[in-house]
């Protein structure tokens, strides 16, 4: 009968996780919240479908193999080769930016909830991390910049492993009261032996894979499975607590890595961390009490609000202080905090040996992590949308094909604007090369359509084609249009030949030839010295094109605009006319606007006009 109840249950839960996947797609939501939900309809407090506790000691080892699996496949999506300029930030949000979590959420919770300061420290260790399975899909849902969400996710695998070990610190301390000395050398060896446990693993997997042809996509999978769970469980042995370390860092080194079966195993882990996310976090949440979050009463609540309004932020202001973040970066950094299945469940666990041990406080610790995840997955998942649009932080994905010196100067301006750049190119030096830039590439044949699927293309907004070959740079503009549907004015092409300029025109492909524009550009430079000056400027400013939707700007002179320094109207284009500026002439909704300007003088006079 109990092995009838368990496949029952099994069935039961991958039904609801289903439910819950069909949900997160149409509502745009992350799964995690519909999977909290479900674990409490379906537990005692509701219609008592799933009672956790009849799994006994098994609870902890399922909680324990999907933490494992889900940290992995966080680390495993980690490429350090490919942000290089971000690898900074990433670690002080995940040294500094932990320490100041967890001094902050401990002194609200101590103050606030009158708790005894060994608890309220333990919740402070454990709402230090941010929750991967929340952050990953949300960031690529929104599609924010490519360095904001490659911040959040290494945030997210490596502050999970160190909010673990504070909080284990925190527990050791509860239950044994350990000294000065000892405390030290409880943190220093579980660091230590997480990072060497993980470094063996990923080396041997490295080995495994590169053996040779004998190594399939299935054998691959299994082999990293048996590693994975292997490097968890004799971490742990050698000290508790450092096993989520030892795999985060497996994970990272793996993603690092250029190694057969690489794709097979991502697309395999993406598969089963959805499982194990499902599973126990509809089990945790079906262990939850109503009374244990009431108690918390309304004090609870604004101890999450200050987490949120408050720690967060100074966490985040503080450890980039000397980073090239922007301000309204930083601000979305600091939204996007959510807690997910590592405090619950690492909180859980820690409750149930609490109870063990007669030591009181198990199901306020229980509560108090519930309640944080709830309402900071709730609010992340539901505004995080709007507040990047409000701050401005969803760039445009932009394609560009060839990695010579036009891509990589266009890929750098396109990068110091703020845009998502992804380069492919067939050159491996040329990619390597961007890569120590900072700039995203993909080695690969562009004429191959599998290639340009996975840089991107079907969710590129341009497509820009430099290559110094016609033939590729034509092919490439043919499949984005007839493939991926992209409309005319999203593509762009470079055009090595004149007289194959008309090719391009004949489809419709807005393209150039460096020969005539170079002739074009010297030809009014030659006692034209306003051209030349408006070239100079172009070096290092912008000159941009801007559509007014400002309901504030139309129907305004341009000489009643307070417009930065530096900037300059040129041309305004209505109904297919164009008009040169001058002061007296009023905008309208819907003119393009041209702009020049010095700095980031044009893209702010662009930002006021298109509101």
């Amino acid at each position: 009968m109990n092995s009838i109840y368990f496949l029952g249950l099994a069935v039961f839960v991958l039904s609801m996780s289903l439910i819950a996947q069909f949900l997160s797609r149409k509502f745009k939501v992350p799964i995690i919240l519909f999977l909290l939900f479900e674990g409490i309809i379906a537990g005692p407090e509701v219609l008592g479908i799933i009672n956790p506790m009849l799994f006994g000691d098994g609870l902890t080892a399922i909680v324990s193999f999907s933490v494992a699996i889900i940290v992995f496949d966080g680390g495993l999506h980690i490429d350090l080769k490919s942000i290089r300029t971000i690898q900074k930030t990433a670690l002080k949000l995940t040294t500094i930016g932990v320490l100041i979590t967890f001094i902050g959420a401990t002194a609200v919770t101590y103050l606030l909830l009158d708790l005894p300061i060994e608890l309220a420290a333990l919740f402070g260790g454990l709402v230090a991390a941010t929750g991967p399975t929340v952050i990953t899909p949300l960031v690529r849902n929104i599609h924010v910049s490519h360095k904001i969400s490659k911040i959040l996710e290494i945030e997210g695998v490596l502050n999970d492993a160190a909010s673990v070990i504070i909080a284990a610190f925190m527990f050791e301390w509860i239950v044994s009261q350990l000294s000065g000395f000892e405390a030290v050398a409880f943190i220093l060896q579980r660091l230590l032996i997480g990072l060497v446990i993980g470094s063996l693993s990923g080396e041997l997997l490295k080995r495994a894979l590169s053996s040779g042809s004998v190594v399939t996509d299935q054998t691959a999978r299994l082999v990293t499975l048996t590693l994975v769970l292997a490097a968890y469980v004799t971490s742990e042995l050698l000290g508790n607590e450092s096993g989520i370390l030892a795999v985060a860092v497996f994970g990272i080194m793996i993603g690092t890595s250029k190694i057969p079966h690489k794709e097979a195993l991502k697309e395999f882990k993406s598969d089963l961390v959805l499982v194990m996310l499902s599973l126990i976090f509809i089990l945790l949440a079906a262990m939850l009490r109503f009374q244990n979050i009431l108690n918390l009463g309304w004090n609870g609540i604004l101890v999450v609000v200050l987490l949120m309004v408050l720690v967060r932020p100074a966490a985040v202001f503080i450890s980039t202080i000397s980073s090239r973040l922007k301000v309204q970066e930083k601000a979305f950094i600091s939204f996007i905090g959510p807690r997910g299945v590592v405090p619950a469940s690492i909180a859980t666990y820690f409750a149930l040996r609490l109870d063990a041990l007669d030591i009181a406080g198990g199901d306020t610790l229980v509560g108090l992590v519930f309640l944080t995840v709830i309402i900071t997955v709730i609010l992340t998942g539901t505004m995080a949308k709007s507040v990047a649009n409000l701050l401005g932080v969803i760039p445009m994905e932009i394609l560009i094909i060839g990695g010579g010196e036009v891509g990589k100067i266009l890929a750098e301006r396109f990068e110091k604007r703020g845009e998502n750049v992804l380069v492919v190119d067939n050159s491996e030096e040329k990619c390597s090369r961007l890569l120590k830039q900072g700039i995203r590439a993909v080695h690969g044949d562009a004429e191959d359509i599998n290639v340009l699927k996975a840089a991107g293309i079907e969710k590129a907004k341009y497509v820009v084609a430099t290559t110094d070959q016609d033939n590729t740079n034509l092919l490439v503009s043919q499949i984005a249009k007839s493939k991926f549907g992209l409309k005319e004015e999203q593509i762009v092409a470079r055009v090595n030949s004149m007289e194959n300029l008309h090719a391009f025109w004949d489809l419709g492909i807005r393209s150039m030839s460096p020969q005539m524009t170079t002739a074009l550009v010297l030809d009014n430079m030659v006692g034209r010295s306003s051209m030349f000056s408006l070239c100079e400027v172009g070096e290092e400013g912008e000159i941009l094109e801007a559509r007014v939707t400002n309901p504030k700007i139309v129907g305004k002179a341009i000489k009643e605009l307070s417009l930065p320094e530096n900037s300059l109207l040129l041309m305004i284009r209505r109904d297919e006319k164009s008009h040169i500026a001058n002061g007296n002439f009023v905008l309208e909704y819907d003119d393009l606007v041209t702009v020049i300007g010095e700095g980031d003088s044009a893209k702010e006079v662009a930002d006021i006009l298109h509101r």
